[in-house]
């Protein structure tokens, strides 16, 4: 498949994951939305000729790198804004801690700018999040995408003003060679726009043995499972009461992982939880003779025997392919059974 037609592709084509519109006018399993779902905000959905910013809040990356993701952004009929960041360095970062502020300070107040994505994640973001100003983004809310990291910005958004965002993959995920681009690689691309544009989306994984059936109701929270565990006890605590809470996770060791999910469990953050999916989570080698002897699986299922929330394993999310974008800080509802799990925005 050559570039431009590709790109037709890309505009013209739809996500398989999508739902049919009728969860559109969905008020709820009792009829009505709860107090704390109604307070909820969701940003203007974008149209054809709104501007996305781009940025790098964490690490470095150059403008050669993100031109992929720009001309794909660019073939949906968005327009692009390349921040200061871009192609700035120091050191591991994308430039210094006043650079990486003023240029997302910058995307957050600016009117013009409908949505702004994360170039990547890494690490960064927490050593600017105190030093942002969200005034003008509370009277004016606009979309944040990017996922790893910038679990950081989903949680203290989601936390602190009840805004949504979207947890998805960034610039440096855009494939180079669109030739070799896999049909799954296209689908979770295309689910940004979806989200993006407002479209009903609805996603499913396989049943697996460890998943707890049930069906659950209520406003999506979550990322990756070390930055949530760093933000405990500040301003960016994620709070999962009466949420559900998805987690996904990279390059651990099992015991970490274990170790992870008590600081959750011990907390509070599992207690009072609607439902709990589980993405995906690539570990570390284990050094012979020192094995943990548990699966992820075993770790969660652990934690969770004394509640009788909905439990699903294996969501499509996290650091790899199949990493479909979900709108944090939006109602959802989980449901769970032996044909598998499914999660659909409302």
């Amino acid at each position: 498949m050559n570039r431009k037609h590709f790109l037709s592709f890309l505009v013209t084509a739809g996500v398989s994951a999508s739902s049919s519109n009728v969860w559109g006018n969905y008020k709820g399993i009792n009829g009505s939305f709860t107090a704390e779902l109604a307070k909820s905000k969701i940003p203007p959905y974008l149209k054809r000729g709104d501007t996305i910013g781009i940025t790098s809040p964490a690490s470095y990356i150059s403008l050669l790198d993100i031109q992929p993701a720009t001309q794909v952004i660019q073939s949906w009929g968005f327009n692009t804004e390349i921040g200061k960041t871009i192609g700035a360095k120091d050191f591991s970062l994308g430039g210094t801690d006043e650079e990486r502020t003023a240029d997302f300070q910058q995307m957050l107040d600016d009117p013009d700018i409908k949505a702004i994505m994360c170039a990547r994640g890494g690490y960064g973001v927490v050593r600017i999040i105190d030093k942002l100003n969200f005034d003008k983004f509370k009277a004016n809310p606009k979309w944040i995408i990017g996922f790893s990291d910038i679990t950081v910005l989903h949680a203290h958004i989601n936390s602190n003003y009840n805004i949504a965002s979207i947890h998805s993959k960034m610039c440096n995920s855009f494939p180079s060679d669109w030739a070799l681009a896999k049909p799954m690689q296209i689908e979770t691309l295309l689910s940004i726009r979806q989200v993006l544009s407002g479209q009903d989306v609805k996603y499913s994984a396989p049943p697996v043995s460890y998943n707890r059936p049930g069906r659950a109701e209520g406003i999506l929270v979550g990322g990756n499972l070390s930055i949530i565990e760093t933000l405990a006890g500040s301003s960016s605590d994620l709070k999962t009461d009466d949420a559900i809470l998805f987690l996904e996770d990279t390059h651990e060791e099992l015991y970490r992982v274990d170790r992870m999910f008590w600081n959750l469990k011990r907390s509070g953050k599992l207690d009072k939880l609607k439902g709990l999916i589980i993405g995906g989570f690539s570990l570390e080698e284990e050094t012979p003779g020192e094995e943990f002897g548990k699966t992820v699986y075993d770790i969660v299922t652990e934690k969770v025997k004394e509640y009788n929330y909905p439990v699903c394993f294996d969501f499509p999310v996290g650091h790899q392919i199949n990493n479909f974008a979900l709108k944090c800080g939006a109602k959802h509802i989980l449901n769970v059974d032996n044909n598998g799990s499914s999660l659909v925005s409302i």
